[in-house]
């Protein structure tokens, strides 16, 4: 690949370790620095939703991948109030007026939260509204409501109710006889408002009922019958809403409005329970009762009725937010349920890596040299192949993996269990903490210890983050070891569209100290120092900071100094303050962050020599990379760990060095692909916006181009 504008002056320089002091710390004095030097990590966030919500709203993304980027804008909006602002909320109830970072006591930051969220909501319909349904309909698919339903779709309909939906729905009583109903974590209900016909006596006239929407059933979204060409469907509400008169016969249906909860999913378990894994299973029902966070509900509510909600589930006014008719735009997940690709990003289908193509074997391949995976633009395939091979290689003796999100339906667990059915020693540690994926990972704790694998579920107080594999092979009088290390995690469906890179390896150097993070995970034996790995809680923060401080040092000395660095979120307050420092000693920095970051860019006399980009596209942006000049002898490191106190201090994550030249290559080509990307690409300023990256260049579109490399590769 060429140069590109806006690339890293860094060049390429063989080297086969690392170039440090020989204490492996640098005496670097710390400058004053301003108070009002961090960004609010949940403003932070909030900026980067938008992001997300801007695919949505952009009409050169095609229209059913438009819909794909307003759910997920939902559904990370359910997952902030279910994990940040929870979090901020005990806080607050604790009675905690410390300031944070930003200058921020938590209930400061709070009132800040929910005005930006409340502002979210009007974002959010406005697009839907005026940008999705109209592009929709323009394309032949109609959302109805049981209002614009013809008599025809409408007799269809009440069969569909009768037959499915009416058997399964049961209406909950509001009053003081009956108790109030746990509404369960974002499930969708309506709240009916009902008046008899014939009122008894002694009894009030109005009356409220809850109807929990059935969409785990049956989905959200049912298609109506129509002419060819024609695509119109209807949400299950509406088709609740059609029939509601029938259901309660004996009543006057006087309103029905959607509501939804968003609660706490901070999970509280005694890691020194006998059976972690019975411990963890009970646990998970303290989500479905845990304090809600958020309610959403329909505009058209009585005050009364909202009034009623809020002290039932114990929330602020503040946290009563006002929505449309529907809530949970999460669901348009599953929306329309067929398959248009005129109206889809068209496929791309993973390449091959011809070096494991043509070879005999993995092994073979790696024992010829390092190779590297992009993903998901060359195959995840060949993770499962390998463990395949291994299963079957009777030279092969013993298995180490780490899980840590793994889907319901894995081929790398299954691969795995095929391994210990075959006699092989498999030893995999699956990280139970691992949030919203511990019933899965429960799941196939039980199912790999069936197949004889020995698990672990790492260690007390750290999760284990880092996705490293370990292959022990007889070879002749001799063991050699193999290893495949990743920033992403061993997860086939993922693997799909989140952007990874893993290194097959069988470097001695590298393998023995793999080897040694999971004796630390088995037995908590770790060697004192790693010589070539970064390994947290314990090496990696110091690491990063020895560096940091180096480059600076170099840029003083006149050497060659910069830090390119790659992350989903820069949080971490002394990192973050090492970096403005060697910016201020003339260091060139650029980051690439997707999510999160709490450093302010081009502040003068702080952050001039510091540039930030972000990057959303069709694919996400998953990836850790670390480069840093080192005087001109350049290190390149790949990591599961973004910058943040609970990556760096508690857990067990990665950073494994790239020494292959030709690997470095590929790494700087794709680095400097990203830094010049002038189609996806935002900047982020000071004041916590972004700007896109415009420039007078010809359009490039990174994830475009990291494909077209891997087609280059595979014709290589």
């Amino acid at each position: 690949m060429t140069d590109t504008p806006n690339s890293t002056e860094l060049t390429t320089l063989e080297i086969d370790s690392p170039v440090l002091p020989d204490d492996d710390t640098v005496d670097f004095p710390p400058a004053p620095l301003p108070p009002e030097r961090f960004l609010n990590r949940e403003l932070s966030w909030l900026a980067f939703n938008d992001r997300v919500l801007a695919e949505a709203n952009d009409p050169t993304v095609p229209i059913f991948e438009r819909v794909k980027f307003l759910a997920i804008y939902a559904s990370n909006l359910d997952e902030f109030f279910m994990v940040r602002v929870a979090a901020l909320r005990r806080q607050i109830e604790a009675g905690l007026e410390t300031l944070g970072p930003d200058g921020l006591a938590p209930a400061e930051a709070m009132q800040l939260i929910v005005a930006r969220v409340h502002q979210s909501q009007e974002n959010i319909g406005r697009c839907f509204r005026e940008k999705i349904l109209p592009d929709l309909a323009a394309a032949g698919i109609f959302l109805l409501d049981e209002k614009s339903v013809n008599e025809e779709q409408k007799v269809y309909l009440v069969d569909y109710f009768n037959k499915s939906l009416k058997p399964v729905l049961t209406p909950l009583a509001l009053d003081p006889a009956h108790p109030f109903p746990r509404l369960e974590n974002k499930a969708l209900y309506f709240c009916v408002e009902l008046a008899r016909k014939r009122k008894p006596a002694n009894q009030p006239r109005a009356r409220l009922v809850l109807l929990q929407i059935p969409t785990p059933l049956f989905g959200r979204f049912v298609r109506i019958p129509a002419a060819e060409g024609m695509l119109p469907f209807i949400r299950l509400d509406d088709v609740i809403r059609l029939n509601l008169a029938p259901l309660f016969p004996g009543d006057i249906v006087l309103g029905c409005y959607e509501i939804k909860v968003v609660r706490d999913a901070e999970l509280e378990f005694d890691e020194e329970a006998p059976n972690l894994l019975e411990s963890m299973a009970k646990t998970l029902e303290q989500r479905r009762t845990a304090p809600a966070t958020r309610f959403l509900y329909d505009a058209e509510m009585p005050p009364r009725v909202i009034d009623m909600f809020c002290q039932q589930l114990r929330l602020e006014p503040e946290n009563m937010f006002r929505g449309a008719r529907y809530h949970s735009f999460a669901d348009f997940f599953q929306f329309p349920g067929v398959d248009l690709p005129a109206l889809q990003y068209p496929p791309m289908p993973p390449q091959a890596l011809p070096a494991l193509e043509k070879s005999e074997s993995f092994f073979a391949a790696m024992r010829e040299r390092d190779l590297l995976l992009h993903h998901p633009y060359q195959k995840f395939d060949y993770v499962i192949r390998l463990l395949e091979q291994a299963a079957a290689d009777p030279e092969v003796l013993a298995i180490k993996m780490t899980l840590y999100r793994v889907s319901p339906k894995s081929k790398v667990a299954e691969a795995l269990a095929r391994a210990a059915k075959s006699g092989k020693q498999v030893t995999v540690l699956v990280e139970l903490k691992a949030r919203f994926d511990e019933e899965a990972n429960i799941r196939w704790s039980h199912q790999l210890r069936d197949a004889g694998a020995h698990v672990i579920f790492g260690l007390q107080g750290l999760k284990t983050h880092c996705k490293l594999c370990l292959i022990i092979r007889r070879e002749g009088s001799a063991l050699r070891r193999y290893c495949h290390l990743s920033t992403g995690n061993y997860n086939d469906r993922t693997a799909q569209f989140y952007g990874d890179l893993a290194l097959f390896t069988c470097r001695e150097e590298i393998c023995v100290e793999v080897e040694g993070v999971f004796n630390f995970l088995t037995g908590y034996a770790a060697p004192e120092r790693y010589e070539h790995l970064l390994v947290a809680p314990e090496h990696l923060r110091p690491g990063l900071i020895t560096r940091i401080r180096r480059e600076a040092e170099n840029a003083a000395a006149g050497k060659p100094a910069a830090i390119v660095a790659k992350m989903n979120s820069l949080v971490d307050t002394e990192i973050i303050d090492e970096l403005y420092r060697a910016s201020c000693a003339g260091v060139q920095i650029q980051l690439i962050i997707r999510g999160i970051c709490c450093l302010r860019p081009g502040v003068p006399g702080l952050s001039e020599n510091i540039r930030v980009i972000s990057i959303l596209d069709r694919f996400l942006e998953h990836a850790r990379v670390y480069i840093f000049a080192n005087g001109g002898a350049r290190e390149y490191f790949l990591a599961s760990a973004d910058w943040m106190p609970r990556n760096l201090d508690r857990r067990v994550e990665v950073a494994f060095p790239i020494y292959d030249p030709a690997l470095q290559q590929q790494v700087q080509e794709m680095i400097d692909t990203q830094l010049a990307d002038n189609v996806k690409a935002r900047v982020l300023q000071p004041d916590n916006t972004c700007v896109f990256n415009r420039n007078d260049q010809p359009p490039l579109r990174a994830q475009m181009a990291h494909y077209e490399a891997a087609r280059q590769l595979t014709r290589a």
